[in-house]
């Protein structure tokens, strides 16, 4: 089973290192599914990801908390654990096949380094056009 889709990181990359050396980064994400309700929201699923390889180590520094990533993800199953504080809990969990990054340039950028950036209306848009060109 696949899943594929629009989420958002509910926790910074856990990385970790296999027996022999290999890399995973293990992180929550939200999805929004269903149709919206009366209160104009979605419901979200919850789904506990794994990514493998050389990857990992190129992207766990940027798959924080807040991040928007489109998923391709495989090996979707459920795990049913025991809680704590008893009873049973549900987890979907899955491994990631391939990622994007979704939000905007904004998003992936500290708030302190955002600038505005001034344009030049010669250089750009219709206002850069001559008035003398046929």
């Amino acid at each position: 089973m696949k899943l594929i889709g629009l989420c958002r990181l509910g926790r910074d990359a856990e990385v970790k290192y296999t027996p022999s050396g290999d890399a995973v980064a293990n992180f929550s994400a939200a999805f929004d599914i269903g149709p919206k309700g009366e209160d104009g929201k979605r419901q979200t699923q919850w789904v506990s990801l794994s990514l493998f390889g050389k990857r990992v180590e190129k992207l766990s520094e940027y798959l924080t908390k807040g991040k928007q990533l489109f998923i391709v993800a495989s090996d979707v199953c459920v795990r049913v654990y025991e809680k704590n504080s008893g009873g049973q809990g549900v987890e979907l969990r899955a491994r990631v096949d391939d990622l994007q990054f979704a939000g905007s340039k904004d998003d992936a950028a500290p708030a302190q380094s955002q600038t505005p950036v001034a344009t030049s209306p010669h250089k750009t848009g219709i206002a850069g056009l001559d008035d003398d060109i046929p």
